[in-house]
């Protein structure tokens, strides 16, 4: 055994203007500086890549919203051999124009005003704003009138200034009657083979038709689960189990609930292949694990005073949850409720395997009728070889953004509107 002992320092009170405390000091500072300089990094780091996110989407949607177009000279008296407005006012409107030959008069003015090459100047559909305009204003007949029709897809690229040489070419020929309007058929079309025909109306009203069956199914099913599992389920092995399994379905990814909606929904329900019912089914799945879990949280942040309250004045089980719990936890369960279905909105795997990625040229009209949504519908405009499809592309996403920034406002508002602080 070693005879020399190890001096033992005295402690002594702290000397906060010592140089060994001054160094810890300076270092413990240092420290703090290096993560904010991280963490404020990290934040730059992100705003960046949002930024330019936004900004190659907006640069390249904000094309999507206009079209480029050429003015045509109708004579209409001439070609129509003296037709009377009346003829295209009341239900025979439509019947009377397809009479008329809408498209071969069109067709015919072009070739006198810009000759035989004339009809590749334009839109394969662009005849069809004629006949909106007889039968917005069935005067027009007994006119002569000038109407811009839009241009085809390589001339209305090449103008806005992406296109290939020959486009460029024709777009230098034409450049003194060429212009800029904006694109109502993107607002108001479904899909087309035409970019310059194509619109998202289609595939806006099959998300909004999805996320109504969605949220009709998963929402009061999703409040009653967490409501039962909060006030009324025995703790128990069985009941672990059941939290365990909902924890674990909020994780699972997307495309396993599509193949589940494939597998249940139509091969053994024979539900239509390609409905919106079927998507709001398998969204329906795929959210309410999300909507469980927030109830619970909702719920169990309700104070157990409003509940003893509640009991001490002769309240039941039952009206103590529906009439007391439920309210006071319904701003967390509308909000969790809205982000989920947020989450929905923008999944495209799942609605993929139960096959809407269908070309749907008309709106939907029911729950059970063929119908895509706006996530399926930017991807397959993105998977097109025309470079028209890529600023529509753009233009559709910045919709989508739109509509999740708008739920996510709302969520943010009922939070803050009816949010109790205890």
């Amino acid at each position: 055994m070693n005879s020399a002992a190890t001096p033992v320092k005295k402690r002594t009170p702290t000397d906060w203007q010592g140089a060994e405390m001054q160094k810890r000091i300076r270092k413990r500072y240092g420290a703090e500086r290096r993560f904010k300089f991280i963490g404020l990094g990290a934040v730059l780091i992100s705003a960046a890549f949002l930024a330019f996110l936004l900004f190659v989407m907006v640069g390249n949607g904000l094309r999507g919203f206009t079209q480029t177009e050429l003015p045509v000279e109708l004579d209409f008296p001439a070609m129509t051999g003296g037709a009377s407005p009346s003829q295209f006012e009341g239900q025979n409107a439509k019947a009377n124009l397809r009479t008329l030959g809408v498209q071969d008069i069109v067709e015919a003015s072009i070739q006198i005003q810009y000759g035989e090459e004339g009809t590749n100047l334009f839109s394969t559909g662009g005849w069809q704003r004629v006949r909106k305009e007889i039968l917005k204003n069935p005067d027009i007949v007994e006119t002569k009138a000038t109407i811009y029709l839009p241009v085809q897809s390589d001339i209305d690229v090449a103008y806005k200034g992406t296109g290939s040489d020959s486009a460029e070419a024709k777009v230098a020929e034409l450049s003194d009657s060429l212009s800029t309007g904006f694109n109502w058929n993107f607002l108001f079309n479904s899909d087309a083979t035409d970019p310059m025909q194509v619109g998202i109306w289609g595939a806006l009203k099959g998300s909004l038709i999805t996320m109504f069956i969605t949220l009709i199914i998963a929402f009061p099913i999703g409040v009653l689960s967490a409501l039962y599992m909060e006030e009324y389920a025995p703790k128990n092995r069985f009941t672990d189990l059941i939290e365990v399994s909902i924890n674990n379905l909020a994780a699972v990814p997307s495309i396993i609930f599509g193949l589940l909606g494939l597998a249940v929904f139509l091969n053994i329900f024979g539900l239509p292949r390609s409905a919106a019912l079927v998507g709001g089914l398998t969204l329906a799945l795929m959210t309410m694990p999300v909507i469980v879990i927030s109830g619970r949280n909702a719920v169990k942040a309700v104070p157990p005073s409003i509940r003893e309250a509640a009991l001490g004045i002769g309240a039941s089980k039952m009206q103590v949850v529906f009439h007391h719990v439920l309210p006071l936890a319904l701003p967390g369960i509308l909000t969790g409720t809205i982000i989920g279905m947020a989450r929905a909105l923008g999944e495209t795997a799942p609605l993929l395997m139960i096959g809407m990625r269908a070309f749907i040229a008309t709106p939907p009209s029911g729950i059970t009728e063929p119908a895509t949504v706006l996530p399926v519908q930017i991807f397959l405009w993105s998977d097109e070889v025309n470079r028209g499809f890529v600023e529509k592309t753009s233009a559709a996403i910045i919709i989508l953004l739109l509509f999740l920034l708008t739920m996510n406002a709302l969520a943010i508002y009922l939070r803050n509107r009816f949010e109790t602080r205890w």
